[in-house]
Protein backbone atom coordinates (compact mmCIF):
# COMPACT_ATOMS: atom_id res chain seq x y z
CA UNK A 1 0.00 0.00 0.00
CA UNK A 2 2.83 2.35 0.97
CA UNK A 3 4.61 1.55 -2.30
CA UNK A 4 1.46 2.38 -4.26
CA UNK A 5 1.15 5.68 -2.41
CA UNK A 6 4.81 6.42 -3.02
CA UNK A 7 4.36 5.76 -6.74
CA UNK A 8 1.35 8.08 -6.90
CA UNK A 9 3.27 10.76 -5.01
CA UNK A 10 6.19 10.45 -7.39
CA UNK A 11 3.89 10.78 -10.41
CA UNK A 12 2.23 13.85 -8.92
CA UNK A 13 5.61 15.40 -8.11
CA UNK A 14 6.79 14.80 -11.68
CA UNK A 15 3.59 16.36 -13.06
CA UNK A 16 4.01 19.41 -10.85
CA UNK A 17 7.63 19.74 -11.93
CA UNK A 18 6.73 19.54 -15.61
CA UNK A 19 3.91 22.05 -15.08
CA UNK A 20 6.33 24.41 -13.41
CA UNK A 21 8.71 24.04 -16.32
CA UNK A 22 5.94 24.90 -18.77
CA UNK A 23 4.98 28.01 -16.79
CA UNK A 24 8.55 29.29 -16.68
CA UNK A 25 8.61 32.63 -18.55
CA UNK A 26 9.91 32.52 -22.07
CA UNK A 27 13.09 34.38 -22.88
CA UNK A 28 11.13 37.36 -24.16
CA UNK A 29 9.08 37.51 -20.95
CA UNK A 30 12.19 37.60 -18.82
CA UNK A 31 13.84 40.96 -19.36
CA UNK A 32 17.15 42.06 -17.96
CA UNK A 33 19.51 44.56 -19.49
CA UNK A 34 21.28 47.86 -19.38
CA UNK A 35 19.28 51.05 -19.22
CA UNK A 36 20.13 52.10 -22.77
CA UNK A 37 19.60 48.58 -24.08
CA UNK A 38 16.11 48.28 -22.60
CA UNK A 39 15.16 51.80 -23.67
CA UNK A 40 16.36 51.29 -27.24
CA UNK A 41 14.47 47.99 -27.54
CA UNK A 42 11.36 49.79 -26.33
CA UNK A 43 11.86 52.47 -28.98
CA UNK A 44 12.37 49.81 -31.66
CA UNK A 45 9.09 48.14 -30.71
CA UNK A 46 7.40 51.52 -30.68
CA UNK A 47 8.55 52.24 -34.24
CA UNK A 48 7.35 48.78 -35.26
CA UNK A 49 3.94 49.65 -33.73
CA UNK A 50 4.30 46.81 -31.22
CA UNK A 51 3.00 49.09 -28.52
CA UNK A 52 2.37 46.51 -25.80
CA UNK A 53 5.94 45.23 -26.02
CA UNK A 54 7.26 48.78 -26.15
CA UNK A 55 5.42 49.70 -22.95
CA UNK A 56 6.78 46.56 -21.30
CA UNK A 57 10.38 47.49 -22.03
CA UNK A 58 9.89 51.10 -20.94
CA UNK A 59 8.44 49.81 -17.67
CA UNK A 60 11.51 47.62 -17.23
CA UNK A 61 13.79 50.64 -17.61
CA UNK A 62 12.10 52.24 -14.63
CA UNK A 63 11.91 49.01 -12.61
CA UNK A 64 15.53 47.96 -13.10
CA UNK A 65 17.13 51.39 -13.19
CA UNK A 66 14.85 53.65 -11.11
CA UNK A 67 17.52 56.28 -10.48
CA UNK A 68 18.61 56.58 -14.08
CA UNK A 69 17.92 59.75 -16.03
CA UNK A 70 16.22 57.52 -18.61
CA UNK A 71 13.79 56.07 -16.07
CA UNK A 72 11.77 59.29 -16.05
CA UNK A 73 11.71 59.47 -19.84
CA UNK A 74 10.78 55.79 -20.05
CA UNK A 75 7.81 56.33 -17.78
CA UNK A 76 6.43 59.00 -20.10
CA UNK A 77 7.12 56.82 -23.13
CA UNK A 78 5.26 53.92 -21.50
CA UNK A 79 2.22 56.19 -21.16
CA UNK A 80 2.57 57.15 -24.82
CA UNK A 81 2.81 53.49 -25.88
CA UNK A 82 -0.34 52.62 -23.92
CA UNK A 83 -2.13 55.56 -25.55
CA UNK A 84 -1.15 54.41 -29.04
CA UNK A 85 -2.30 50.91 -28.12
CA UNK A 86 -5.75 52.31 -27.22
CA UNK A 87 -5.23 51.18 -23.62
CA UNK A 88 -6.39 54.47 -22.20
CA UNK A 89 -6.84 53.39 -18.58
CA UNK A 90 -3.24 52.14 -18.44
CA UNK A 91 -2.08 55.33 -20.16
CA UNK A 92 -3.93 57.55 -17.68
CA UNK A 93 -2.59 55.64 -14.67
CA UNK A 94 0.98 55.85 -15.96
CA UNK A 95 0.67 59.55 -16.80
CA UNK A 96 -0.96 60.37 -13.46
CA UNK A 97 2.02 58.79 -11.74
CA UNK A 98 4.43 60.73 -13.94
CA UNK A 99 2.65 64.01 -13.13
CA UNK A 100 2.75 63.32 -9.40
CA UNK A 101 6.40 62.25 -9.32
CA UNK A 102 7.84 64.78 -11.79
CA UNK A 103 5.84 68.04 -11.59
CA UNK A 104 8.86 70.08 -12.69
CA UNK A 105 9.90 67.92 -15.61
CA UNK A 106 10.51 69.65 -18.93
CA UNK A 107 7.88 67.39 -20.55
CA UNK A 108 5.21 67.86 -17.90
CA UNK A 109 2.92 69.84 -20.25
CA UNK A 110 3.01 66.95 -22.69
CA UNK A 111 2.09 64.53 -19.91
CA UNK A 112 -0.99 66.65 -19.11
CA UNK A 113 -1.83 66.81 -22.81
CA UNK A 114 -1.48 63.05 -23.31
CA UNK A 115 -3.62 62.38 -20.25
CA UNK A 116 -6.33 64.70 -21.59
CA UNK A 117 -6.21 62.93 -24.97
CA UNK A 118 -6.57 59.57 -23.24
CA UNK A 119 -9.85 60.78 -21.73
CA UNK A 120 -10.92 62.51 -24.95
CA UNK A 121 -10.50 59.37 -27.05
CA UNK A 122 -12.92 57.53 -24.78
CA UNK A 123 -15.83 59.88 -25.46
CA UNK A 124 -18.67 57.77 -26.76
CA UNK A 125 -21.78 58.54 -28.77
CA UNK A 126 -24.20 61.03 -27.26
CA UNK A 127 -26.64 58.39 -25.99
CA UNK A 128 -24.04 56.77 -23.72
CA UNK A 129 -22.58 57.72 -20.33
CA UNK A 130 -20.56 60.90 -20.57
CA UNK A 131 -18.18 60.51 -17.62
CA UNK A 132 -15.20 60.31 -19.98
CA UNK A 133 -16.28 63.55 -21.66
CA UNK A 134 -16.54 65.27 -18.28
CA UNK A 135 -13.07 64.06 -17.26
CA UNK A 136 -11.68 65.03 -20.65
CA UNK A 137 -13.06 68.54 -20.24
CA UNK A 138 -11.63 68.85 -16.74
CA UNK A 139 -8.22 67.58 -17.87
CA UNK A 140 -8.06 69.92 -20.85
CA UNK A 141 -9.14 72.93 -18.80
CA UNK A 142 -6.47 72.08 -16.23
CA UNK A 143 -3.86 71.95 -18.98
CA UNK A 144 -4.89 75.41 -20.19
CA UNK A 145 -4.79 76.82 -16.66
CA UNK A 146 -1.32 75.48 -16.02
CA UNK A 147 0.19 75.92 -19.48
CA UNK A 148 -1.87 78.53 -21.39
CA UNK A 149 0.95 79.24 -23.83
CA UNK A 150 2.08 75.69 -24.51
CA UNK A 151 2.18 74.34 -28.04
CA UNK A 152 -0.74 72.07 -27.15
CA UNK A 153 -3.07 74.92 -26.17
CA UNK A 154 -4.56 75.52 -29.62
CA UNK A 155 -5.50 71.89 -30.17
CA UNK A 156 -6.88 71.64 -26.62
CA UNK A 157 -9.09 74.70 -27.08
CA UNK A 158 -10.58 73.16 -30.21
CA UNK A 159 -11.19 69.87 -28.43
CA UNK A 160 -12.76 71.70 -25.48
CA UNK A 161 -15.31 73.26 -27.84
CA UNK A 162 -16.10 69.84 -29.32
CA UNK A 163 -16.38 68.26 -25.88
CA UNK A 164 -18.66 70.97 -24.56
CA UNK A 165 -20.88 70.57 -27.63
CA UNK A 166 -20.91 66.85 -26.98
CA UNK A 167 -21.96 67.31 -23.35
CA UNK A 168 -24.63 69.81 -24.36
CA UNK A 169 -25.94 67.25 -26.84
CA UNK A 170 -26.29 64.75 -24.01
CA UNK A 171 -28.30 67.26 -21.96
CA UNK A 172 -30.55 67.92 -24.94
CA UNK A 173 -31.12 64.21 -25.50
CA UNK A 174 -32.20 63.75 -21.88
CA UNK A 175 -34.30 66.93 -21.95
CA UNK A 176 -36.18 65.79 -25.04
CA UNK A 177 -36.78 62.44 -23.34
CA UNK A 178 -38.45 64.19 -20.37
CA UNK A 179 -40.36 66.59 -22.62
CA UNK A 180 -41.80 63.78 -24.70
CA UNK A 181 -43.07 62.06 -21.56
CA UNK A 182 -44.66 65.16 -20.09
CA UNK A 183 -42.07 65.61 -17.33
CA UNK A 184 -41.81 69.30 -18.05
CA UNK A 185 -39.97 70.54 -14.96
CA UNK A 186 -37.23 67.94 -15.41
CA UNK A 187 -37.00 68.89 -19.08
CA UNK A 188 -36.78 72.60 -18.24
CA UNK A 189 -33.87 71.94 -15.87
CA UNK A 190 -31.95 70.17 -18.64
CA UNK A 191 -32.59 72.85 -21.24
CA UNK A 192 -31.66 75.62 -18.81
CA UNK A 193 -28.40 73.86 -18.07
CA UNK A 194 -27.54 73.90 -21.77
CA UNK A 195 -28.31 77.62 -21.94
CA UNK A 196 -26.41 78.49 -18.75
CA UNK A 197 -23.39 76.17 -18.97
CA UNK A 198 -22.97 75.55 -22.70
CA UNK A 199 -24.05 78.87 -24.18
CA UNK A 200 -21.39 78.84 -26.91
CA UNK A 201 -22.52 75.50 -28.35
CA UNK A 202 -24.71 74.79 -31.34
CA UNK A 203 -27.50 73.41 -29.13
CA UNK A 204 -28.60 76.68 -27.53
CA UNK A 205 -31.23 77.71 -30.16
CA UNK A 206 -33.02 74.39 -29.84
CA UNK A 207 -32.73 74.50 -26.04
CA UNK A 208 -34.51 77.87 -26.01
CA UNK A 209 -37.24 76.57 -28.29
CA UNK A 210 -37.72 73.48 -26.13
CA UNK A 211 -38.09 75.79 -23.14
CA UNK A 212 -40.88 77.56 -25.00
CA UNK A 213 -42.56 74.21 -25.63
CA UNK A 214 -42.26 73.14 -21.99
CA UNK A 215 -43.52 76.47 -20.60
CA UNK A 216 -46.44 76.53 -22.99
CA UNK A 217 -47.33 72.97 -22.01
CA UNK A 218 -47.37 74.09 -18.37
CA UNK A 219 -49.44 77.16 -19.25
CA UNK A 220 -46.69 79.57 -18.14
CA UNK A 221 -47.04 81.85 -21.14
CA UNK A 222 -44.97 84.76 -19.79
CA UNK A 223 -41.93 82.51 -19.31
CA UNK A 224 -42.48 81.04 -22.77
CA UNK A 225 -42.51 84.54 -24.26
CA UNK A 226 -39.30 85.43 -22.44
CA UNK A 227 -37.53 82.34 -23.76
CA UNK A 228 -38.81 83.09 -27.27
CA UNK A 229 -37.64 86.70 -26.93
CA UNK A 230 -34.13 85.58 -26.02
CA UNK A 231 -34.18 83.19 -28.97
CA UNK A 232 -35.38 85.90 -31.37
CA UNK A 233 -32.89 88.45 -30.08
CA UNK A 234 -29.87 86.17 -30.43
CA UNK A 235 -30.92 83.93 -33.33
CA UNK A 236 -33.45 85.94 -35.37
CA UNK A 237 -33.06 83.89 -38.53
CA UNK A 238 -33.23 80.52 -36.83
CA UNK A 239 -35.90 78.00 -37.76
CA UNK A 240 -36.24 77.29 -34.06
CA UNK A 241 -37.32 80.90 -33.59
CA UNK A 242 -39.97 80.63 -36.29
CA UNK A 243 -41.35 77.56 -34.51
CA UNK A 244 -41.35 79.37 -31.16
CA UNK A 245 -43.06 82.41 -32.71
CA UNK A 246 -45.82 80.22 -34.11
CA UNK A 247 -46.25 78.41 -30.81
CA UNK A 248 -46.48 81.52 -28.63
CA UNK A 249 -48.55 83.63 -31.04
CA UNK A 250 -50.77 80.75 -32.10
CA UNK A 251 -50.32 81.50 -35.79
CA UNK A 252 -48.84 79.63 -38.71
CA UNK A 253 -46.16 81.64 -40.46
CA UNK A 254 -46.49 81.46 -44.24
CA UNK A 255 -43.51 81.98 -46.51
CA UNK A 256 -43.35 85.60 -47.69
CA UNK A 257 -46.02 86.79 -45.25
CA UNK A 258 -45.65 89.84 -42.97
CA UNK A 259 -45.60 87.43 -40.05
CA UNK A 260 -42.53 85.71 -41.48
CA UNK A 261 -40.78 89.04 -41.99
CA UNK A 262 -41.59 90.09 -38.45
CA UNK A 263 -40.54 86.76 -37.00
CA UNK A 264 -37.26 86.57 -38.91
CA UNK A 265 -36.48 90.14 -37.92
CA UNK A 266 -36.41 88.97 -34.32
CA UNK A 267 -37.64 92.28 -32.94
CA UNK A 268 -41.21 91.28 -32.18
CA UNK A 269 -40.46 90.75 -28.48
CA UNK A 270 -37.52 93.14 -28.11
CA UNK A 271 -39.57 95.19 -25.64
CA UNK A 272 -38.89 92.43 -23.11
CA UNK A 273 -35.24 93.48 -23.01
Amino acid sequence: MKRALASITAVLALALFLGACESTPKDEDYIEGTVDGLYNIGMDYLLEESYERAAKYFDEVERQHPYSVWATKAQLMAGYAHYLDNKYIEAINTLERFIQLHPGNRDIAYAYYLRALSYYEQILEVTRDQSSATRALESMEELLRRFPNSKYARDVRRKIDLTRDHLAGKEMEVGRFYLKRGQYLAAINRFRRVIDEYQTTTHVPEALHRLVEAYMALGVVDEARKAAAVLGHNYPGSEWYIDSYELVEGVEVQAGSPDETEAKDGSVWDWMF
